[in-house]
Order: C-alpha cells, then sequence, then structure tokens
C-alpha cells in the first residue's frame, strides 16, 4: 500500500511533493523518491531506500525549479526495499517515469518480452516493467500510450505517469487501488488519498475502477481505457489533516478494517489464474511440498489463531498431519524435525523475536521453511527457502486486524497448494475454492456494513464483567481472535474456547454478567455448537451470536445477532471474525481506552 502523490501547477512542485509524501509515509516506508521535470525539460529523479528523511537528506539543499513532478513512498512488494527498487522508474530513454501501487500479475511474462524485445530493466519491481510497456506505446501522446500500455497488463493499481516531453502534463489511473484527483486555482494534484493534498485543496474526485485520468494546471479529463469520458462528482472535504491521515475514520483501527476487502483482493492476486490456484513463490520448495510427512505451524499470538486454520485445512485436504506451535515454545519443547517435516513461519512483521528463533532452529534441523509475513527484507524472509508475502500494507494498529485476514487468506491458499501438488485436490474442489476466494472481497464489505449494529450492541454490554468466546471447527480460531482484540484494545477479560470444551469448566464463570460470544457460522459441527450455544442460555448467559445470513434457527437462542454472507467452511472464519473486530473496537471506544496504541502493547515483539 504505497502512497502516491503529484502536481502540476505554478507553485514550485518540490516542497508539495515532499510534504504530500510526509502525510502518507504511514502507507510505507521502505523506500521515498521523486521526480521533477525541470525548466530545460530534462528530468531529475532522487530516491532513497528507508524513510522520507533518507530522501530529504539526498537531495539536501539543491532541488531544481519546478512546476510539475511525482513523488512516492514504498511499501516493498515485488523486490526488495533498497535504492535501485524504489520508486520513480524510468523506462530506457529516461523520458518516461512511473510511479505505482499495486501488483502486476502478469509481470514475469511482460518482463521476459520486454527483455526479448531490447529493453533493459535495471530492478527487481513489477512497476519498471510499466515504463517499458509505455515506451513502447509512445507515439507522442503519453495518455494515450499509458491507456494502450494498461490493455496489456493484468494486475492491480493506481499509477502516475509523466513524459519530460509533454511537461505539465500527469496521467493517472486506477484499478482496485484508490487514487485521488485534487482540484485547485490553476494547479491540479493526483494521490493516493485525500491526506496529500487537504493542505492545497478540499475539493477532491474519486476515481473509480477504469479511470484514467489526464490532468494539467488547467483541466481534469477522465476517461476510460477505452477513451470515453467519464463523469466523476467533485466532493468538497470537511476533514482536518490529521483524520485524513485515517481516511477520515477516527482511528487506524477502524480504518485498517474497513481495509480487509482490498486485503483479502491483495492477497489472492497473483495467486489465482482462471479456475486455479497458482502459488508461484512455492515453486522452490515444490519437492519438498511432496514429500513432506508433517507440517509445523509456528507463529505467535493473531499469527498463531492464522495458523490453527491453515493446520486444520493441511489435514483435511492434504491429509498430513499438522499442528500449531506457540514459537515462545517451540525451542523448548520441539518436535521431532528433519528434511520432511514442512515448517511454515508466520509472522506479521517477520521480525518477531520467538517466531525468528523457532524458525532458525528448524532450519538448522535441516527442515524447508516457507515464511508467511507482510514485510520484503525482513528477518524472517532471510531465513526461509519460500516465502508468500501477505501483500496488505502497512498496519499501523497495533491490533492486527487486515493482516489476520491476510494471514487466514494465505494460509488457506497454501494448504489448498499442498494438497494440489500431492493429487489430493480435485478440479471441481479447486474451482469451487477459486470461486470462494474471489466473492471474499466483496462478502468481506458486506460484513463491515455491520458497524452500526455491532455498536450499538457494545454500548449495552460495556459493563459486563467478561466474555467468554466458543467456536467449533475453523470457527474455533475465529473465536480465539475475537476475545484477544477484545483483550487487547478494551481492557475487558475475553477467553476464547472451544465450544465443547464449556462443559469441562469454564461454564461456571457463565451467568448474567458474562455474556457468551458464539461463532455460529454454518459448518458441519453447527448442530453441535447449537447445543453448547443451549448449555451457556440454561446459565443465564446473554449470548452473541456469529451467524451466516438466512440462519433463522440461531436465532431463537441469540439474544444478538451479527450475520455475515455465506461462504464456505474453510473460509468462514474471514468473514466471522469480523463483526468480532468491530465489536472489540467499539468496545474499546466506549471505554474510553487509547485504541491504536493499546496500553504494555507494541506492533512488533522483537525480544523474546
Amino acid at each position: 500500500m504505497c502512497g502516491i502523490v503529484g502536481y502540476s501547477g505554478p507553485r514550485e512542485a518540490a516542497p508539495i511533493l515532499l510534504d504530500g509524501l510526509a502525510r502518507l509515509e504511514y502507507r510505507g516506508y521502505d523506500s521515498a523518491g521523486i521526480a521533477l521535470i525541470r525548466g530545460d525539460g530534462s528530468v531529475f529523479i532522487e530516491k532513497k531506500a528507508g524513510k522520507l528523511e533518507n530522501l530529504r537528506h539526498a537531495i539536501g539543499e539543491t532541488l531544481p525549479s519546478s512546476g510539475v513532478g511525482l513523488a512516492h513512498t514504498r511499501w516493498a512488494t515485488h523486490g526488495r526495499p533498497n535504492d535501485l527498487n524504489a520508486h520513480p522508474h524510468s523506462d530506457c530513454s529516461g523520458d518516461i517515469v512511473v510511479i505505482h501501487n499495486g501488483i502486476i500479475e502478469n509481470f514475469r511474462a511482460l518482463r521476459d518480452g520486454l527483455e526479448a524485445r531490447g529493453h533493459r530493466l535495471t530492478s527487481e519491481t513489477d512497476t519498471e516493467a510499466l515504463a517499458h510497456l509505455i515506451e513502447e506505446e509512445y507515439t507522442g501522446d503519453v495518455g494515450e500510450a499509458v491507456r494502450r500500455a494498461l490493455g496489456r497488463v493484468a494486475g492491480a493499481y493506481a499509477l502516475v505517469v509523466l513524459h519530460r516531453g509533454e511537461p505539465g502534463r500527469l496521467i493517472g489511473a486506477r484499478m482496485n487501488v484508490p487514487l485521488i484527483v485534487g482540484l485547485g486555482d490553476g494547479e491540479n494534484f493526483v494521490a493516493s488519498d485525500v491526506a496529500a493534498v487537504l493542505a492545497h485543496t478540499k475539493r477532491v474526485i474519486f476515481l473509480e475502477e477504469g479511470d484514467l485520468v489526464d490532468l494539467d494546471p488547467r483541466a481534469v479529463r477522465i476517461t476510460g481505457l477505452d477513451g470515453v469520458l467519464r463523469e466523476r462528482a467533485v466532493h468538497t472535504i470537511d476533514w482536518t489533516i490529521e483524520a485524513a491521515e485515517k481516511g477520515g475514520y477516527p482511528h487506524f483501527m477502524l480504518k485498517e478494517m474497513h481495509e480487509q476487502p482490498d486485503a483479502i483482493r491483495a492477497a489472492i492476486t497473483g495467486r489465482l489464474a482462471g479456475d486455479a490456484i497458482v502459488l508461484e513463490e512455492l515453486e522452490a520448495v515444490r519437492d519438498a511440498l511432496v514429500r513432506a510427512e508433517r507440517v509445523e505451524f509456528v507463529a505467535c499470538g493473531t499469527a498463531a489463531y492464522a495458523s490453527l486454520v491453515g493446520a486444520q485445512l493441511v489435514e483435511a485436504w492434504a491429509g498430513v498431519p499438522a499442528r500449531v506451535t506457540v514459537a515462545s515454545e517451540f525451542r523448548y519443547a520441539p518436535p521431532p524435525l528433519d528434511e520432511r517435516t514442512l515448517v511454515v513461519a508466520v509472522s506479521q512483521s517477520g521480525e518477531t523475536a520467538d517466531t525468528l528463533a523457532a524458525t532458525r532452529l528448524a532450519r538448522e534441523r535441516g527442515c524447508p521453511i516457507v515464511a508467511v509475513t507482510n514485510t520484503v527484507g525482513s528477518a524472517l524472509t532471510r531465513e526461509a527457502s519460500a516465502v508468500c508475502f501477505l501483500q496488505a500494507g502497512p498496519e499501523v494498529a497495533v491490533a492486527a486486524t487486515k493482516t489476520f485476514v491476510a494471514q487466514v487468506t494465505v494460509v488457506v491458499l497454501l494448504a489448498a497448494e499442498l494438497a494440489r501438488v500431492r493429487g489430493r485436490l480435485d478440479r471441481e474442489q479447486e474451482r469451487e475454492l477459486v470461486a470462494a476466494l474471489r466473492a471474499l472481497p466483496a462478502q468481506a464489505r458486506r460484513a463491515l456494513e455491520l458497524g452500526p449494529l455491532v455498536r450499538d450492541v457494545a454500548q449495552r454490554y460495556v459493563n459486563s464483567q467478561g466474555f467468554m468466546f466458543v467456536g467449533r471447527g475453523v470457527g474455533y480460531p475465529a473465536a480465539l481472535e475475537g476475545a484477544l482484540k477484545l483483550k487487547e484494545v478494551s481492557y475487558t477479560h475475553a477467553e476464547g474456547y472451544a465450544a465443547g470444551e464449556l462443559k469441562h469448566g469454564p461454564i461456571s464463570l457463565l451467568d448474567a454478567e458474562v455474556p457468551l460470544v458464539a461463532v455460529a457460522t454454518r459448518s458441519a459441527v453447527y448442530d453441535k455448537l447449537v447445543s453448547n450455544v443451549m448449555e451457556g442460555r440454561a446459565r443465564d448467559a446473554r449470548v452473541i451470536a456469529v451467524a451466516t445470513e438466512g440462519d433463522e434457527e440461531i436465532r431463537r437462542y441469540a439474544d444478538d445477532l451479527f450475520a455475515v454472507p455465506a461462504t464456505l467452511e474453510a473460509l468462514s472464519p474471514i468473514l466471522a471474525v469480523i463483526p468480532l473486530q468491530l465489536f472489540a473496537y467499539y468496545m474499546a471506544v466506549a471505554r474510553g481506552t487509547d485504541v491504536d496504541q493499546p496500553r504494555n502493547l507494541a506492533k512488533s515483539v522483537t525480544v523474546e
């Protein structure tokens, strides 16, 4: 989730662009770069790995005078975070400059073709291919060249392009990645979001899927990729700059929950081809997948709960014994480890000390290692035999939300790939899974519409003494994660249990002051779960249920019901957890806690 900003107008572009990057740095901080067209028509480019301050230091006080330019702050996906892979990227001639947010799914085929036709690509990024594609299509009109080049591209993108031969002109385009236009007085802007331009204008256009914008200081013209004009409404923003950095949301946590549809889409981008699952990242360990006799997931906290889903599916689909071990315990009571033990290490940051220590032990014992992480260039990626990136973009709030749903999505794909290479995933099952995965982003957006209902329910339960969360099958990890979120941000005591365990002790805690929260989406064990809910009601516990839309039976036993769209049982935790996240958030707001930075917690735990 990189940050993009472009400017065209009578003022000095550089200070405006650098200020815009500062407002967008929360979107990415692996590198930053800027491109300007000088008065003599030449192009100035500077880019540096690391935070924006590194770019400022490299530039010093010698920025050229320019009224047009673009700038970028990067969250790495393709290519390590270094100077070479930083944006902007140029074509062979240096005339065309591109910045980009997103993932080009067919970039390998595009790069191979470009190199075969004599292009010199110097970075590891998918973005550089865009610059060369536009170069091939350029015949004097950069807007037309971008339009034709994007016709050859598959994937998700927001991009901005300039050509030194057409000064003052910027071309932007979006597909499944946000991009906005800021309208000024004799000047215009393009950016990833409102925060970058709000200091200069409150009038913005939110571009829609497939839009291409052609702007200069005097005019903004929006078309589709077919060249047909499109009308877009102009919105007047009444947010403060601080609120704009959060997309108008009061907290980053709420903003990031609402980014979950995009996080799911990013997690499947490039990994579904037609009705098939394709995890090219695992090609290096294909033989290890085939010969694995056991799968060991190692993770901590939220990542461990996501791993529980993966372990269940590995056993069900691939027929391979699998388990999850909390990484902090792994080294001190390790299972038998050898080259036939596939270790899957899951960590949002890729820097979690316990997970790294467990991974290093496994590596020493000869295990093939697959890392599942959100952070390119992290320590975990250097320990792994193969890496599956979440591609979810940065997560600012300490409590994980969008990275949990991305982790579950990726471990589902991993389990399916393991089954496929071992000949245990039949084509009909694969087609059904792919169709359900493609539907998930829109279903997640529908689940987020429960927000007002969840807020009202949370306010009624704010004085409860504690909560018991229960689930069965893959609903159990969702219950654990729901309880953890409530503890993390609202400081309310909560426990997560496999629902069948209630009668083995925890049921003694249930009464009118300790509600039961049940993950009761449709599953093979739904009837058993309903029986466990009835056990709670018999102890006077109020029941909050997360159920599947259209389920009327559960309404007879639930005091409050959050209904999420129907999906495959394997994918149900992704949707079921959304109202539980919202519940934790609104409980925290009602209790007046620090939602984004809860007490005693850190985003990345880098000590054992």
